[in-house]
């Protein structure tokens, strides 16, 4: 059984507007950091959910996958920790999704 491509776009929109709003209404620099890092998650899902959908045409989503990787690699290097676990989480969906 294979998932809609519609079901990850919504996950993902859901994980990218949540963080969107904890930018907008928190205050304290950790918890921006953490809902940034969940619009990059949420990013990365659709990036990857696209390029897997229509992987014989175009491999460009997964190559943008790394270069947001290579950001929050950047976040981690300011010293947050919760912002590595949430990175890690996202390595996580990323294998889960491409299966």
């Amino acid at each position: 059984m294979t998932v809609p491509l519609g079901a990850y776009i919504a996950v993902s929109a859901v994980l990218f507007f949540t963080g969107c709003a904890g930018v907008l209404v928190r205050r304290n620099a950790v918890v921006i950091l953490m809902c940034v890092e969940l619009m990059l998650n949420a990013a990365n899902l659709a990036l990857v959910a696209f390029s897997r959908k229509y992987g014989s045409i175009d491999e460009r989503g997964s190559v943008f996958v790394i270069f947001v990787f290579v950001i929050a690699a950047a976040e981690v290097a300011v010293g947050d920790f919760s912002v590595s676990v949430s990175a890690l989480l996202s390595i996580v969906v990323i294998l889960v999704v491409l299966g």
